[in-house]
């Protein structure tokens, strides 16, 4: 029964592990190939002479080659199945089927050897099991009890050990704490730093945490957070004190016009108080020499210089500097944070960079700045408050803004500066906006001079700003001119009294002993326009001398500038206005005989000129650098340009009289008496020439000769007319009589200072011309021909040919 029941459970675990068992016993097998092969086939194979297994079919080779040969080899050998016969294959397939049979048979006979010992093993573990079961249930059991037992002890243990680590944590949370806690007082201190803006002692702060606080706990996490916001607090830093700059430059650039305006009023108040001071001293000086004289000046420079210490009294409490116009502690406080924070020099480039920029930005001038003299004013002082506030940052700061910069940018803006007032002023056709800028600039380099700032360049300027004033001034005094001229009525100045004389004589420098002798009413030679022409002047050279003040000139040179303008005012413009005069239509030879005579007036009163130039200036005419008012040559030109005029004007006044002569040259016999219109351009000569009295000699004796001249060329021209064809006795005794008319004018001396018949000389072709046909002696001309002594040698044979022919 047990055996069956061994057998059956045998059974039972072959069938389940039927496989596991083929697989081991397969593992035996080839554990045991060479045994196995010895009982199956070695020994046979043994037994046979090598030429019977030489005599083996193919077949049997290849399975043998196949079961000794590794598998990776095995295709070669199975390649040969296929080489051999048709039918080799499938015989083949049967031989292998049969080695396989015989191993099978081999398995199963190994696996009956050793089942036996495999079921007896089984059976004794079956056996055991029954004991493992009641042992497991005591093992746990004991465990139970003892775990029970033990949680009183463990729950006491885990108590103590629990108190302990907390009590050693409490420790160490102290020991640490201490450490700490400086670190944390020291960051809240940072973070009320940053809190007040007092980002100086807050960059301290954080050098103090980095380099003493944080190393001591840099284990911890939150030192490591501090040590990641620090350098963003930096960062912070810097940009709070970067934006603190750019509104600090944003308002010195709103503020720069304001302290450049207060900076040159303080300038001009030293400059005035100065000037008033030297003015006081020279009273004091020369008191004893001048007493009574300047008494009176004196009194008046002691009640301006009183004015003008009052007027510093009441300024003095008004007096701002840059640092009261301006905080400048943004940009202490920004080069104090990047000096700490290492980065000193990039706070320097850019602050320089920035700067240069804004100083671009000042010195470009607005399009319409030349219109007004606000607007140099407000151009100014813009540049005067740039460098006001870069001279302060020189002086209060180390490094940022150097000496050498500045006179960089100095030399920088100076060239900038006179190129555009180079521009504007060249607009500037108003003398007194020029002169207002003339006065600005000296204000403005006086200013920055007291800065420390080289203004020669300046002052060079002001000398090519002295020509375009002086070009203003002389276009000004053009129009004056044209205007006194336009008014002026060509008539000598009549006086009635003795105090009208004065007044003329205020103006003018006139003097004549034969007028003076006079009783009033009398009348003056000279017409108005002389003495405002002459006051003019003297007012030109008043606006000359203002320019030229201040402009840090010995008075040498500011005598040599008044003569050089007054010698342009009368060479250049004077002149011009008179040529212009002289031309003009409605001048006729009154007014020109008035203008000779108003030139010889003004030529005299130059030397006059030269004195109140010297009188102004306290240059000694002696001085052998003076220079001399060469406006003599100006009347001169006048003069004759007058005189050549007049000869004009007469000659066409003539002609016009003969245009309207109207001869009848067919006429049988003369009318007896000379012709009308002759008798009238007689009359209008004598009337002419009654007038030119006032005129010098010589000019009246050649406006008679050429008059003269003219009207026998004339008469002459009118006989030898191509028009003219034909011409009768009668015609030729009325022309007689008409030329006794001349001859007899001519010698009446309607000129005084002609030498016998000068005069009547005029007409001596026409007189031997009519002679010859008038008594018809032809012979004679004919027979004296040539001759010094010929009573008709002027006569010339073409003009006595063409007349006979008519």
């Amino acid at each position: 029964m047990a055996r069956k029941s061994k057998s059956n459970l045998s059974e039972l675990y072959l069938e389940e592990n039927k496989d596991q068992i083929y697989e081991n016993a397969l593992a035996e097998i080839q554990s045991f190939e060479l045994p196995l092969g010895t009982t199956i086939s070695g020994a046979a194979a043994g037994s046979l002479p090598s030429k019977m297994a030489e005599s083996l079919p193919e077949h049997d080779r290849i399975l043998q080659e196949i079961e000794s040969t590794d598998t990776a080899c095995v295709g070669p050998t199975l390649r040969s199945v296929y080489d051999d016969q048709p039918n080799a294959h499938q015989k083949f397939m049967e031989k292998l089927d049969a080695c396989i049979r015989n191993h099978d048979r081999e398995i199963e006979k190994m696996c009956n050897f050793h089942h036996q010992g495999f079921v007896d093993a089984i059976t004794e573990l079956l056996k055991v099991r029954a004991d493992a079961e009641k042992l497991k249930v005591q093992v746990t059991d004991t465990n139970r009890r003892l775990q029970d037992a033990g949680k009183e002890v463990i729950a006491q243990t885990e108590e103590i050990i629990r108190c302990r680590v907390q009590q050693r944590n409490i420790t160490t949370v102290v020991e640490k704490l201490q450490l700490c806690l400086p670190v944390l007082e020291m960051y809240s201190k940072l973070k009320e730093q940053m809190s007040v803006k007092r980002y100086y002692s807050a960059l301290k702060t954080m050098e103090q945490l980095e380099n003493l606080y944080l190393p001591r706990v840099s284990q911890y996490r939150f030192c490591q957070i501090m040590m990641e916001n620090l350098p963003k607090l930096r960062e912070e830093i810097k940009e709070i004190s970067m934006s603190d700059l750019k509104d600090f430059l944003e308002s010195i650039r709103k503020h720069s016009d304001r302290i450049g305006e207060t900076a040159m009023k303080q300038a001009q108040q030293q400059k005035t108080f100065s000037t008033a001071l030297q003015k006081q001293n020279n009273v004091n000086y020369g008191r004893n020499m001048h007493l009574g004289r300047n008494r009176i000046l004196e009194s008046k420079n002691e009640i301006t210089l009183k004015r003008t210490f009052e007027d510093e009294d009441e300024h003095d409490e008004e007096v701002l500097t840059a640092q009261d116009l301006v905080d400048f502690s943004p940009v202490y406080r920004c080069l104090h944070i990047y000096s700490v924070l290492g980065d000193g020099e990039i706070f320097e480039n850019y602050y320089r960079k920035q700067r240069r920029k804004q100083a671009r930005l000042v010195l470009q001038p607005q399009s319409s700045m030349h219109e007004t003299v606000e607007g140099y004013r407000r151009y100014f002082s813009q540049i005067v408050g740039f460098f006001v506030v870069e001279d302060h940052i020189l002086h209060v700061t180390q490094g940022l803004v150097t000496r050498t910069y500045t006179d960089e940018l100095w030399n920088m803006a100076l060239s900038k500066i006179i190129a555009v007032l180079r521009t504007h002023s060249s607009y500037c056709s108003d003398p007194d906006l020029v002169l207002e800028l003339k006065n600005l600039i000296v204000v403005f380099a006086d200013t920055l001079q007291g800065y420390g700032f080289p203004v020669n360049r300046l002052f060079d300027l002001l000398f090519e700003i002295r020509d375009q004033y002086n070009e203003t001034l002389l276009k000004k005094w053009s129009g004056l001119f044209r205007d006194i001229f336009e008014a002026d009525n060509y008539s000598p100045i009549p006086v009635a009294n003795e105090e009208e004389y004065r007044i003329v004589i205020s103006k003018f420098p006139f003097q004549d002993p034969e007028l003076d002798k006079q009783s009033f009413p009398k009348k003056l030679p000279m017409s108005q326009s002389v003495p405002q022409i002459y006051m003019q002047v003297k007012e030109f050279i008043y606006a000359s001398l203002k320019f030229s003040e201040s402009l840090h000139r010995s008075s040498t040179e500011i005598d040599d500038m008044l003569r050089k303008s007054t010698n342009l005012l009368l060479t250049r413009t004077l002149s011009s206005c008179l040529q212009n005069l002289i031309k003009k239509p409605h001048i006729g030879l009154t007014e020109l005989v008035q203008i000779i005579i108003n030139t010889t007036h003004l030529e005299q009163a130059c030397k006059y000129l030269e004195d109140f130039i010297s009188n102004i200036t306290n240059i000694s005419q002696l001085t052998v650098h003076t220079a001399r008012l060469y406006g003599l040559s100006t009347f001169k030109d006048a003069r004759h340009a007058a005189e050549g005029e007049i000869y004009t004007k007469l000659n066409q006044k003539i002609d016009e009289f003969i245009q309207i002569a109207d001869y009848d040259w067919t006429m049988s016999e003369s009318d007896g008496r000379a012709s009308g219109y002759l008798m009238d351009l007689i009359n209008f000569l004598r009337s002419t020439f009654q007038v030119f009295t006032h005129l010098p000699g010589k000019v009246a004796q050649t406006a008679c000769m050429s008059a003269c001249q003219h009207l026998s060329m004339s008469l002459m021209q009118m006989l030898l007319d191509s028009e003219l064809k034909q011409i009768s006795m009668g015609a030729i005794q009325q022309f007689n009589l008409d030329v006794i008319q001349c001859e007899l004018f001519a010698s009446s001396e309607p000129v005084p200072g002609f030498q016998g018949d000068t005069l009547q000389l005029a007409f001596i072709d026409l007189r031997q011309l009519l002679d010859l046909f008038m008594v018809w002696d032809w012979s004679t001309y004919l027979a004296d021909y040539g001759q010094a002594t010929s009573k008709y040698l002027r006569v010339n044979p073409s003009t006595a040919l063409t007349l006979l022919e008519k």
